[in-house]
């Protein structure tokens, strides 16, 4: 059974799906993609995050936002049960021939962006709108506020912020108020540096998301930081991405998770770490 949380007033599953394997470089094609979210939603995933910029550099802007307008569309399952997130701020370009990233949180922007990620969607209101990331061009302040005016005219119903420090948290809780409900960090067991983050969303009552909890794929990783993860991997007979996300969980009833999911295997496999109990010698050898 899928391991249920709050985020904000949305009652939806703690494990949710990153759609952005679907759809940006190296990704395995639209039908596959397809395939993939409705077998997340089969299996009782009810959480959903995607982002403007989830498409492939020099390509088709918004291609993750339509990819899951299309995949709920031909979903036969409880469409008013799934929360669906995205986020505003990042684009795609080219630099040297390489597909990069860059940022523009300019108030402008992040409401242009954002109204056409709720078209994109095919819904009159974003469930939970993210600014993806500070842009070091515009002052924080400035950005909540464009996503302030987004959740005030009703183009988003729940606001969170994305890749934060505390005090850029607690800049967003003082202009966005209970309207802000989540902090989406990078964390896993290869990348700890927003331990402190974790720690103070609980301390003041707000949900936080782990991206790339099981380490990402896009860049070589530490594989020696997951042996511990296999030791109690191989006790349980499970995989170890089962139990990163299990030891995630286990960090607070605050935490969420949205494993990335190049295909429907991989997907399933990480939404089981929900009933992946893992004793207190065992989240003690983790860390």
């Amino acid at each position: 059974m899928a391991l249920f949380r709050n985020l904000g007033p949305f009652s939806t599953t703690a494990i949710g799906h990153g759609e952005m394997p679907l759809t940006i470089e190296n990704n395995r094609g639209h039908e596959v993609g397809i395939e993939t979210l409705h077998a997340s939603l089969d299996a009782g995933c009810r959480h959903i995050d995607t982002a403007w910029a989830y498409y492939c550099s020099g390509g088709e802007e918004q291609t993750g936002e339509k990819l899951i307008r299309e995949a709920m569309a031909s979903w036969n399952g409880p469409k008013d049960e799934v929360t669906i997130a995205t986020k505003v701020g990042h684009f795609r370009n080219f630099t040297d021939g390489k597909p990069t990233w860059d940022v523009d949180g300019s108030p402008e922007n992040l409401i242009k962006r954002a109204k056409q990620s709720a078209f994109e969607l095919g819904v009159d209101m974003i469930d939970l709108l993210y600014f993806h990331r500070p842009d070091p061009k515009v002052p924080y302040n400035e950005s909540v506020e464009a996503i302030k005016q987004l959740v005030d005219e009703g183009v988003a119903q729940e606001a969170g912020i994305s890749n934060a420090s505390i005090e850029q948290i607690d800049i967003a809780r003082g202009i966005l108020g209970d309207k802000l409900i989540a902090v989406q960090n990078q964390y896993s067991p290869i990348y700890l540096d927003t331990a402190d983050t974790l720690e103070y969303t609980a301390k003041v009552g707000l949900n936080f998301v782990c991206w790339s909890p099981l380490g990402g794929f896009r860049k070589p990783k530490d594989e020696t930081k997951f042996d511990p993860f296999r030791e109690v991997a191989e006790a349980h007979g499970v995989s170890y991405q089962q139990v990163v996300l299990a030891w995630e969980l286990a960090k607070g009833s605050h935490v969420f998770v949205i494993p990335g999911a190049p295909r429907p295997a991989t997907i399933l496999d990480s939404l089981k770490a929900g009933d992946l109990e893992l004793t207190p010698e065992e989240l003690a050898k983790l860390g």
